[in-house]
């Protein structure tokens, strides 16, 4: 049987746009922040984007189809490799808008996310998506409360459904839920026979955000010398964990990760696609400016944001107004001398911009002469040193705005002016009184 690879699943060449022709070219120029692991894909791996499937699990969403449509092309042009979309069996609403965005020829593949149950799977072949993501509990307290459901049915139901997903011509990965939670040997023995099958992928998923980093990279290790298919990785953030998560799953030989924008989902929902983006940006930058439209991701997440009714977090990943802010003293130096000091993510390529906050006690000189020369005013460094503890000392009894401090750098810079003038006057009289005596 001949092994499926992640570049086989991507849009070819010829089908997508510029940004999407780089995804099968692997760029190896890792920083030192990237694994050293053999078995790592950092640079080799793709995004399955779930905004509208999980995050229509999100407390505050309800998308229309038209915001739906609107979302699914954002995404699109942003760069995702994947589009996974609500199950068509959730409703006739459901089914309908994965119909209408699986005709909209998008350069994303749709996929559709439904149980491991024949119904399911015809309904969602009927849609005409490129994909179809089965998902069956697995772990003792699912099977026990959830489907009822032995391991022994499990892998029945399981061949019945992928073998009939595979006549049909479309991609097929399988997933165990809760996978963190459900024996090992059942889990193992699950995978294999699916991989067996020739499904495309196989899924783990973090179901309750459980597990830990090291726990994640343990089972893709583990399950990557069990299968030879593609591993995609679905983790929560319930315990904090979901980047770091998807991060020790790449690492370890994960291909493909689930995210949302802004993370929204069941709960606290899964990886933020903002915060995976960056995370693997610290790896290999000039590999994800290839891949996707870092540039697009600030409205891809306002959008999103005011469709659930939310605001971009303030220390959101990337696009949070505090993301580029820098306001100690010291920070500030480094910053204007050398912006790599405290950035590991540069705002250009993001079509952001750094801000450097000088209206407060913890102000430094130099952050205050770099304001000053973008005013065009005429201070020496004792000056610049003298007005800034004029900041200080203001600061100290309230926040200052841009436009106090600018006011008090204009007004301090008159101040000597005038005083220069005065005094330049005053000589120039007394040398002309002392030529005419």
């Amino acid at each position: 049987m001949a092994v499926p690879k992640l570049e086989d699943s991507l849009p070819q060449a010829g089908e997508g746009s510029q940004n999407n022709k780089a995804k099968t070219t692997t760029i190896s120029q890792p920083t030192p922040y990237a694994p050293s692991d053999f078995l790592s894909r950092v640079d080799n791996f793709a995004i399955i984007e779930s905004t509208l499937r999980e995050g229509e699990q999100f407390a505050n969403a309800f998308f229309s189809r038209e915001k739906k449509i609107e979302i699914a092309k954002a995404l699109d042009s942003f760069g995702v490799e994947y589009l996974e979309l609500t199950s068509p069996a959730a409703s006739r609403q459901s089914y309908e808008d994965c119909k209408a965005i699986a005709d909209l020829g998008l350069k994303s593949k749709i996929l559709t996310h439904v149980r491991c149950d024949m119904g399911d799977a015809k309904l969602a072949i009927e849609t005409g998506v490129d994909g179809l993501d089965v998902v069956i509990g697995t772990s003792s307290i699912l099977r026990e409360f959830s489907h009822g459901k032995d391991m022994q049915y499990i892998m029945d139901k399981a061949k019945e459904v992928i073998t009939y997903i595979k006549s049909q011509g479309v991609e097929v990965r399988f997933s165990s839920e809760d996978s963190f939670r459900s024996d090992l040997v059942d889990l193992l023995s699950l995978y294999k026979h699916v991989d067996a099958l020739g499904v495309n992928r196989v899924g783990i998923a973090d179901t309750v955000g459980c597990a830990t980093p090291l726990q994640v990279a343990e089972l893709v290790r583990t399950l990557r010398g069990v299968v030879s298919c593609d591993i995609e990785g679905h983790f929560h953030d319930d315990t904090g964990c979901a980047i770091g998560n998807a991060f020790s799953a790449v690492a370890s030989g994960c291909t493909h990760i689930d995210t949302t924008v802004l993370g929204i989902g069941e709960r606290n929902g899964i990886v933020p696609l903002g915060g995976f983006v960056a995370r693997m940006y610290a790896c290999n930058p000039e590999y994800i400016k290839g891949k996707y439209d870092l540039q697009a991701l600030r409205e891809v997440e306002n959008l999103v944001a005011d469709a659930v009714g939310i605001s971009v977090p303030f220390n959101n990943y990337i696009t949070g107004y505090c993301a580029f802010t820098h306001k100690a003293g010291i920070h500030a130096k480094a910053i204007l001398n050398n912006p790599t000091t405290y950035e590991i993510l540069k705002p250009e390529d993001f079509g952001m911009t750094r801000y450097v906050s000088i209206g407060h006690r913890l102000t430094g000189w130099n952050a205050v002469k770099n304001r000053v020369e973008q005013l065009n005013l005429n201070l020496n460094d004792d000056q610049v040193k003298e007005v800034t503890a004029k900041i200080k000392q203001l600061a100290d009894i309230r926040p200052q705005t841009m436009e106090d401090v600018d006011r008090v750098l204009r007004d301090f810079h008159n101040e000597v002016h005038n005083i220069t003038s005065s005094s330049s006057s005053t000589t120039s009289s007394e040398s002309a009184k002392a030529q005419t005596a």
